[in-house]
């Protein structure tokens, strides 16, 4: 029994992901999947404070070799992002890489679900491997950029390995999965939105994913991570908002928007080291260093998707700027005057070391980027930085049940207006498991996203339209609404339809014509295997 939320320990496996489109930044770029808005352009010497993530990586590697402090073991956390489960709404499975899957359907196949009993001999011995195959049709039935269906899947293959177990290394962990991805993005080919409809989306390969050891001292309270991270599976998570198909409530779409290369997330992971603190059963503390840029800055005028750039996941760069992040969660066991309602409270940052454009000034005598007469190279600033707060709070409990009933999150980011496409992230929803009689494990949701373009990039486009350079629209923000139902067939086999509509794809962008691109509809359904 979790003593922070009450719940009984489920079994710890994994999955979701996120990932950003490519925002069609100032002036307009050929549309992509992860952003390079602000991909700064290569400069002589060497990159700023880049010494400090190899630095990091090998202090890391020293503290690994040290060991623990303590054997003492401690119970794992349920909920998504590796802590303890307050949701109660946390659905049954995910694609986001932040989530635990704790059904199989191992248990569903009888004699076939073991074949020789490989698994049990290999669990014994501190070593699982499990496999989740996700599946989706989606079709923009109107709107956004043309009308159009896609079908996209990806597997997911871990391998954890228990090194006390396998090795008599105590405390220590492995871990690595990889990804075959395949089919096409809905947001990519048709809907031209910012927040990306499906979590999976990506540019088909077959890719490396994370690779790390974790080492745990002090009784498990404090723990070491290093290898190829995605920083996605642990920071800024809202655990009530697993359930939607969007990237979006995933990892927040703003960072994936700014960032070099859409940052450390989804479907890139990159070297970096992370360490996380559990002062108490209900507060605990975590950073993380990585590697600023997983794809590395191409040459000037290379438009090069950054996936392409970094095709199977193996470039292992740790010479880019870094990009640090932090935050801090608080547990608690109940609202004031309540019984039974755990939530978590969680205020994050980062800051990022490398060098943005200007989304609408020039680098020369302060022109601006719409005037016909500039030079078209856009002012530099020198780092970037964001703040986020999550709330994500259990409403209510189903009497007699410890995993159903309704649970809500709120979600704010925020980043300077200077120097970004977007300046302001917000997202909520609410999710209800079990909420028809006899479907326990199924889960409702509906959720809202709203991403403002921000000052500097609306001005940019008056001063096209001003300076004779631009027709508009003037770009303001998007809103996406989404409805889903995800439904358990049988223990690890999920189906889920699912329903998004796209408020100014874009924040606003034109048409072939000049016009701003209709609100688009888009219909999906999605099935979810875990073995």
């Amino acid at each position: 029994m979790d003593p922070v939320s009450g719940l009984s320990r489920q079994p710890v496996t994994r999955p979701r992901s996120r990932l950003g489109l490519e925002a069609q930044n100032l002036p307009r770029q050929p549309l992509g999947r992860v952003p390079r808005p602000q991909t700064p352009k290569p400069e002589s010497g060497p990159p700023p404070r880049c010494a400090s993530v190899r630095a990091l990586l090998l202090a890391g590697a020293l503290a690994l070799a040290a060991g623990p402090a303590s054997g003492q073991t401690r119970l794992p956390p349920t909920g998504a992002g590796g802590d303890p489960q307050t949701a109660v709404a946390q659905s049954q499975t995910s694609d986001q890489v932040s989530v635990t899957i704790g059904a199989s359907i191992e248990s569903s196949l009888g004699p076939y679900g073991d074949p020789f009993g490989l698994r049990a001999y290999l669990r014994e011995r501190g070593i699982t491997y499990v496999l989740t195959y996700i599946g989706e049709g989606l079709g923009n039935v109107s709107g956004g950029l043309r009308r159009g269906a896609t079908y996209g899947g990806r597997l997911d293959t871990s391998l954890d390995i228990d090194l006390d177990r396998f090795a008599g290394w105590t405390g220590a962990r492995f871990h690595t999965d990889f990804f075959q991805i395949h089919g096409h993005g809905l947001s990519r080919i048709y809907a031209n939105n910012l927040t990306t409809v499906s979590g999976i989306e990506a540019l088909p390969s077959t890719r490396l994913f994370e690779l790390w050891l974790e080492q745990r001292f002090l009784g498990d309270r404090l723990s070491l991570k290093l290898g190829q991270i995605s920083a996605d599976t642990e920071f800024a998570i809202a655990q009530s908002a697993v359930v939607f198909l969007n990237a979006g409530f995933g990892w927040p779409n703003i960072g994936a928007v700014v960032l070099p290369s859409g940052g450390p997330i989804y479907p890139l992971a990159t070297p970096a080291v992370r360490v996380k603190y559990d002062a108490t059963e209900h507060l605990s503390l975590q950073a993380g260093l990585f590697n600023g840029n997983p794809a590395g800055t191409p040459p000037a005028g290379d438009d090069t998707d950054p996936q392409r750039r970094n095709p199977h996941g193996t470039s292992f760069r740790v010479n880019d700027p870094p990009f640090m992040v932090g935050e801090v969660s608080y547990a608690y066991p109940s609202l004031f005057g309540t019984t039974g309602l755990p939530g978590t409270a969680t205020l994050g940052g980062w800051q990022h070391f490398g060098r943005f454009e200007s989304p609408r000034l020039d680098s020369v005598g302060g022109r601006l980027l719409a005037d016909p007469e500039a030079s078209g190279v856009a002012r530099r600033f020198r780092g970037n930085q964001g703040l986020y707060a999550i709330l994500d709070q259990t409403l209510y409990r189903e009497p007699g049940s410890e995993d159903q009933g309704a649970s809500a999150f709120l979600r704010f980011s925020a980043v300077p207006d200077d120097r970004n496409l977007i300046d302001l992230y917000v997202d909520g929803g609410i999710a209800y498991k079990g909420l028809l009689p006899g479907r326990p494990n199924d889960t409702l949701g509906l959720g809202v996203i709203h991403s403002r373009i921000s000052a500097a990039a609306r001005a940019f486009d008056r001063d096209a339209v001003r300076l004779g350079s631009g027709t508009g629209p003037i770009r303001s923000s998007e809103t996406l609404i989404e409805a889903t139902y995800q439904a358990e067939v049988v223990p690890g086999f999920t189906v889920q339809p699912d329903l998004q509509y796209v408020m100014r794809p874009g924040g606003g962008l034109p048409d072939a014509q000049g016009r701003r691109l209709r609100n688009a509809t888009v219909l999906g359904l999605r099935a979810t295997i875990n073995y």
